[in-house]
């Protein structure tokens, strides 16, 4: 099979390249800080037994209050956005997959290697995560798991490559201007002079494209793919856009109009639970407290405009009012609680319960929120009762709270 386009060689591979050097470590930081938001000191991130891969714990901040909003939209609308550039870079050294022979030194099979791992793991790592995105869990095996190792397999295998590969995407790009080649017209289009890895066809076609339009194809699919997903962490006019993260498109009505993850159906919540004789359960103390929303309401209540941001990359800032947890705590009698366990009524699924850590307690904003922009919660979003902290992944935010167990 030859491969015969005009523009593949050394250069335009190594600009596809420096875009993914500079995007790829930001996309994989932003995932690792993600894990470790969950917190996994506490036993509640997945993966949970993660052996010699066990990240430093520390107290996800909950300041400012978008700090996971801001990491989440960057680790999935930039993640979406270099999908793009990554065909390309992989479409511009395909001629070096079907070199002959296949292997000829020891350092060579390495090299060849570590280009397998690296070229697997990343195609992994994004259509794991897109399919993720799309609630299409068509794969036999934890997505979260899965991610959390396989984004270790890429980082060693990202390591080696650049180690091997930065000396000549240096010497690469140096060897013809940027701004030359984006004053280069399809007519004056040239083959770049012959290169040792054979990424430069020895016989090559007449340029259909100029290496500039290869940039702006490549360059517009990705900014096509920013605007269609963006919207869901940024909010406003956007939003209506974001037609390649669906989650969250469901909203309530009125004041409670805001995306809804998880439905009271889905949850299997009914109104029943959640009626006149519903209450919430303080623990931690000398002995038990029970308050009704009634009571609840009777408190000093607070309000503040907090951020949901879901690990999947959208988000909403809403305005809540409700008590502070810190009251509650107080008021269950254990005034400096080093972490509390939320518990949900919710009968169907996994996360109907969360702890929150010393700081997520104690926080000002961080509340048991009974209304929504002025208004009751609506079913869908929690009513009566739901916890509302800055800067913690929405999951966590637990909806329907039923108790509330305070740890000293």
């Amino acid at each position: 099979m030859r491969w015969r386009s005009p523009i593949r060689g050394p250069w335009l591979t190594s600009v596809f390249g420096a875009v993914l050097l500079a995007a790829l470590p930001l996309v994989t930081v932003t995932g690792l800080l993600s894990y470790i938001a969950y917190g996994p000191q506490l036993g509640q991130a997945i993966p949970g037994d993660v052996g010699w891969l066990r990240l430093p714990a520390f107290q996800w901040p909950t300041d400012p209050a978008w700090l996971y909003q801001l990491n989440q939209g960057i680790h999935v609308v930039l993640g979406m956005a270099i999908i793009p550039v990554v065909l390309a870079k992989l479409w511009s050294v395909t001629p070096k997959l079907f070199t002959w022979p296949p292997i000829h030194s020891v350092a060579h099979a390495l090299e060849r290697l570590s280009l397998l791992i690296l070229v697997g793991s990343i195609l992994f790592e994004l259509a794991t995560g897109v399919l993720n995105i799309q609630y299409d869990y068509i794969f036999g095996f934890s997505f979260y798991s899965a991610h959390y190792f396989g984004a270790w397999v890429f980082i060693a295998a990202f390591i080696a490559h650049v180690c091997l590969k930065l000396p000549k995407m240096i010497s690469s790009l140096r060897s013809r201007s940027l701004r030359t080649v984006l004053r280069t017209r399809l007519t004056e289009t040239r083959p770049e002079p012959p290169d040792p890895d054979g990424l430069v066809s020895a016989d090559p076609d007449p340029p259909t494209m100029s290496r500039r339009g290869a940039l702006a194809m490549v360059g517009g699919g990705s900014a096509l793919v920013l605007l269609l997903s963006a919207g869901q962490s940024i909010g406003g006019v956007f939003r209506p856009l974001s037609v390649l993260l669906p989650r969250g498109r469901v909203p309530g009505d009125g004041p409670n109009d805001f995306q809804v993850n998880r439905t009271a159906v889905a949850a299997r919540i009914s109104s029943d639970d959640t009626g006149e004789a519903w209450r919430l359960t303080l623990s931690g103390g000398d002995g038990d407290v029970t308050v009704s929303r009634a009571q609840l309401l009777a408190m000093p209540l607070h309000t503040a405009d907090l951020p949901i941001a879901c690990v999947e990359g959208w988000s909403t800032t809403q305005t809540w009012t409700g008590v502070r947890l810190a009251e509650l705590a107080n008021l269950a009698g254990v005034g400096d609680p080093t972490s509390a366990r939320v518990a949900s009524l919710q009968k169907s699924g996994t996360f109907n319960a969360a702890t929150l850590q010393h700081n997520q307690v104690l926080a000002p904003d961080s509340l048991l929120a009974l209304r929504v922009n002025g208004a009751d919660l609506s079913l869908d979003h929690g009513f009566p009762a739901r916890i509302i902290v800055p800067a913690m992944p929405g999951v966590h935010n637990t909806k329907w709270v039923r108790s509330i167990e305070f740890r000293t």
